[in-house]
């Protein structure tokens, strides 16, 4: 089910929407908004996974309004004024709908944000996890649950729990399928992700309370770390 709310200063076009969306099976229409304000403080408390929005509104264009957004969900703009088109699109607007417009061009732009969420989705989850090969099976990993990644010989140890799991392949191989921000090797054996470690020195580092060395070649870890630090 997408979530979505609807963003216009005309009730009969929010009336529209919301009968439209009533048709569609994968939209929820959650509420609709005349006041730009009103529809912000409600995205702040409730993320959504579509925007159906205005561009001319009288206090602020919608345009305006989605580049104001600290997270900023698949949008759908809709106006009167096919000029706004262009600028629509430039900001990698799912649709633009030009009023007044029929239930089958709602029902188009409808299908093609679902398919780009469903996309968006699809590659969180690839960011979010990998695969390896665990005996004779394929084995998904979720990135947060893993604690340290050791080299042993042929093979890697990933820390999860309850139990580690022994994989055939290399150190370098697995970093490259780990997110570099969140990822880092600090040792020829050694692999951390960034967010479980407790405490750090230039030789050395500690998660889960076991001690990690940090190897003479990758020196540059310590200021990495320092700098991390310094952010938060």
């Amino acid at each position: 089910m997408i979530t979505c709310i609807a963003i216009d200063d005309e009730p009969l076009a929010l009336q529209l929407i919301n009968e439209y969306c009533g048709k569609i099976s994968f939209l929820k229409l959650e509420k609709v908004f005349t006041d730009t304000d009103e529809a912000k403080a409600y995205l702040l408390q409730n993320p959504v996974d579509l925007l159906f929005l205005d561009i001319q509104m009288p206090d602020i264009n919608g345009v305006q309004f989605y580049k104001s957004l600290s997270e900023k969900p698949p949008v759908i703009f809709t106006t009167a004024y096919k000029d706004f088109a262009v600028e629509g699109f430039n900001m990698d607007a799912v649709d633009y709908l030009l009023k007044p417009f029929e239930y089958d061009r709602f029902l188009k732009a409808a299908y093609k944000a679902k398919e780009y969420i469903e996309f968006l989705s699809s590659q969180e989850m690839q960011l979010n996890s990998i695969f390896v090969k665990v005996n004779y099976e394929i084995m998904k990993i979720n990135l947060k649950d893993i604690e340290l990644i050791e080299a042993l010989d042929d093979y890697i140890k990933i820390y999860i729990k309850p139990n580690p799991v022994l994989t055939l392949m290399t150190l370098k191989s697995i970093q490259e399928k780990l997110p570099a921000r969140d990822f880092v090797r600090v040792h020829r054996s050694f692999i951390v992700p960034l967010s479980r470690i407790e405490k750090f020195s230039k030789t050395k580092l500690w998660i889960s309370g076991k001690e990690i060395p940090i190897g003479s070649s990758y020196s540059q870890v310590y200021d990495q770390l320092l700098t991390l630090s310094k952010t938060k």
